[in-house]
């Protein structure tokens, strides 16, 4: 197929790996030239996600109409707070019969709409799939065997992108609950900033683990309450997102939360930094639709503390500790 990755970050660009290493034609749009000029000139994206030789399938484009142009699959990867404006940009250049994936992960905060509704309401009367699952850019990228989910309603467009981007080291399944697989890979961000927190001020293992335990309950509570399945918080776009991300140490939230939890302010834990933790922007987004909802996620609360209201976090981390009492299943 012809295919378009819209966003030339790490991730964007080793999805557009995976497809060009499966022998589809890929336009890869960017917003930063040295990037454009990077990966047609040398095969690497430098900036984003260096020392990976990519495919000579893959063409970077900085012009939206030339990377969209006749494209059958759309992949949006652009950040959570920008994917409104970048899918508008290119809208008129969609093909009517395109289906549209979206592998940015996060809650819009202004709508509080998940990722796959934000593309829906920009390009409407189009097939919509959202991609989620433990996958590090760089591993993918690089080979690794990794699983992940293509969540629809539209259950013949989930199995185009699913034979689009299947390898034999990169398996994707298909699901239908799209609330259940963008709510894990929107609020593990979250999590994982609290676990580095934890790591941050020196507490061990029993507190990741129960950390990691207690917010895939907040996740899987939210989630319900939104119509998502529970069983969908136990898969890969749940727990399995969660365990990598609060765990490993390529995660950009957890090692945010570290940075925090040694004393660093939000500002000076983001400054300098080329990518985005969702897991900061997600905070107040999955705040505010848990008071939307009337959901309690006493984690998601303690970690907006913490990086909005100047709270310590060892202050934070004791409150969570002496709540009221309760039963572990609610």
């Amino acid at each position: 197929m012809k295919c378009a990755v819209v966003g030339a970050g790490a991730w964007g660009t080793a999805l557009a790996n995976v497809l060009a290493a499966n022998g589809h034609a890929v336009s890869l749009w960017a917003r930063e030239p040295d990037v454009v000029e990077a990966i047609n000139d040398g095969r690497e994206n430098r900036r984003f996600l260096p020392g990976v030789c990519l495919e000579d399938a893959i063409r970077a484009t900085g012009e939206m109409p030339e990377a969209l142009g006749n494209a059958e699959l759309v992949t949006y990867v652009a950040p959570s707070h920008a994917l409104r404006d970048v899918v508008a940009r290119g809208a008129a250049a969609v093909r009517p019969d395109a289906v549209l994936v979206v592998a940015s992960k996060g809650i819009e905060r202004e709508s509080l709409a998940i990722m796959s509704d934000v593309v829906g309401d920009t390009l409407p009367r189009h097939a919509v799939v959202a991609l989620s699952g433990p996958s590090f850019a760089v591993e993918v990228a690089r080979g690794q065997p990794t699983a992940v989910v293509a969540a629809s309603a539209n259950e013949d467009a989930a199995a185009v992108v699913q034979r689009a981007l299947s390898s034999d080291v990169f398996r994707v399944y298909t699901h239908d609950d799209v609330i259940g697989v963008e709510l894990g890979g929107a609020l593990k961000n979250v999590m994982a900033v609290a676990t580095g927190i934890a790591e941050g001020v020196g507490l061990g293992f029993n507190s990741r683990a129960a950390l990691i335990t207690r917010g895939l309950v907040e996740m899987t509570r939210l989630g319900m309450a939104l119509g998502a399945s529970q069983a969908t918080f136990a898969g890969l776009a749940g727990l399995g997102d969660l365990v990598l991300t609060c765990t490993g140490a390529l995660s950009r939230n957890r090692a945010l939360g570290i940075e925090i939890g040694k004393g660093s302010t939000l500002e000076q834990a983001l400054e300098g930094k080329d990518t985005v933790a969702e897991g900061v922007l997600n905070t107040i987004s999955a705040r505010a639709l848990a008071e939307r909802e009337g959901v309690d996620m006493p984690i998601v609360l303690a970690v907006h503390r913490i990086l909005f209201e100047a709270q310590p976090p060892r202050i934070a981390i004791s409150e969570l500790m002496t709540r009221e009492l309760r039963a572990e299943q609610d």
